[in-house]
């Protein structure tokens, strides 16, 4: 791949146009536009979400103080802050959500079977959650949540097999979570872990019509009746396994199939928990242990409102904060991709820290960050940084 490029456009190349040129087509990215396309505009994002810019007057700035290689990255023309923001105002989110969707595939393919070593399932495992991005009311009137304030919710499903997102959508702050389960097509033999905010009957029931499983929490005023208790080792951490039936004339209208019921308490935090899922085959402690692993999705949320530009917007209507949020994914993605294909060992947060300050140079990208050390005076802070290490 490396020809003398500079180091974004190496990674641009990872970038199959003709997937994005498809996006752009589906949603008319192209109609009437003269100048500055959607390829430049997507170049411009990508540019300051890995170089970690904090607003478009920064990224067309920095581009214009290197106006000489914008050619060499692929633009056709310089970049003006009107142009650029005018475009992120207008041009359809769904572009960057579709073309993140077909990224997803691809790490998906590349990261399939790097679960977890100690979580030993048949069939591929998933975290659910949401995440509010809270805007200023002021500025953001399209996004009232209360009187006093706004919010936007990205719903995630992550892949636990390299911590990848395996679908991603925004509603408004007000929305329930539980409604992000209407517009997931769940995978047959797959694992689905959630909190309690997702649990309704009628919806964990289509999940087990899928033949899929689920592990979540019971809420506090959960009614049920008991059927059966099964033996457990109490030294794992479990103190019961229950086989139940919802005791509720609507729950059980909503969920008439039975659910396994298990009590687990962790030392560690003095914290006891009980489990709700409809495999009846693994073990209490590998269920407990799953649950355990929706952690991950809230230190990915953490990473990507550290790292990456999410937190202060670049545009203030709705179309451009999707777009930004849908750009930074895109930026993580073709981060991860490249990392896996070029077989490099080292962890996301210190690969975007390199490249943040190596966008301009003219070296391989395997060997620029392959070949960087990390000092002995950097290692304390590096431990608090590789809370995402893959």
């Amino acid at each position: 791949m490396y020809q003398g490029k500079y180091v974004f456009s190496q990674i641009m190349d990872w970038v199959v146009r003709y997937q994005f040129n498809q996006c752009v087509t589906r949603y008319r990215g192209a109609y009437w536009i003269k100048r500055f396309t959607c390829w430049e505009q997507f170049l411009a994002l990508v540019f300051g979400q890995l170089s970690q810019r904090k607003s478009l007057r920064d990224i067309v700035v920095c581009l214009g103080a290197h106006r000489e290689k914008l050619y060499h990255f692929g633009f056709r023309s310089t970049v003006y802050l009107p142009t650029l923001a005018k475009a992120n105002e207008r041009r359809d989110w769904r572009v960057w959500r579709d073309y993140a969707a077909l990224l997803i595939a691809e790490a998906q393919t590349l990261y399939t079977g790097e679960h977890p070593d100690d979580l030993e399932l048949s069939g591929p495992a998933y975290v659910i959650d949401s995440t509010t991005i809270e805007p200023c009311l002021r500025l953001f009137p399209w996004a009232r949540l209360v009187k006093k304030r706004a919010a936007v919710k990205l719903h995630l499903e992550l892949n636990l097999a390299g911590n990848i997102p395996s679908f991603f959508d925004f509603s408004s702050g007000k929305e329930p979570d539980v409604f992000f389960l209407d517009r997931i097509v769940f995978e047959h033999g797959a694992y689905y872990a959630m909190d309690r905010g997702y649990v309704d009957f009628s919806r964990l029931h289509a999940i087990h019509r899928a033949n899929a499983f689920f592990v979540t929490r019971a809420k506090d005023n959960f009614s049920f009746r008991r059927l059966y208790s099964h033996a457990v080792d109490k030294t794992t951490g479990v103190r019961c396994d229950q086989t139940i039936v919802l005791a509720g004339y609507k729950a059980r209208k909503d969920y008439p199939e039975h659910l396994r019921r298990i009590k687990y308490y962790d030392e560690e935090i003095d914290q006891m928990y009980v489990f709700l899922t409809n495999n009846f085959d693994l073990d209490a402690s590998v269920i407990a242990l799953l649950y355990k692993y929706r952690w991950q999705i809230e230190l990915f949320f953490k990473w990507v409102k550290q790292h990456l530009s999410i937190e202060v917007f670049w545009g203030r209507s709705e179309n451009a904060v999707k777009t930004q949020i849908c750009t930074a994914l895109c930026a993580y993605l073709l981060v991860a991709i490249m990392k896996k294909k070029l077989g490099i060992k080292r962890n996301s947060y210190e690969i975007l820290q390199i490249l943040s300050v190596s966008m301009f140079d003219k070296k391989p990208l395997s060997q620029l960050i392959s070949e960087f050390v990390l000092t002995e005076e950097s290692e304390q802070v590096q431990k608090q940084a590789k809370l995402w290490d893959y």
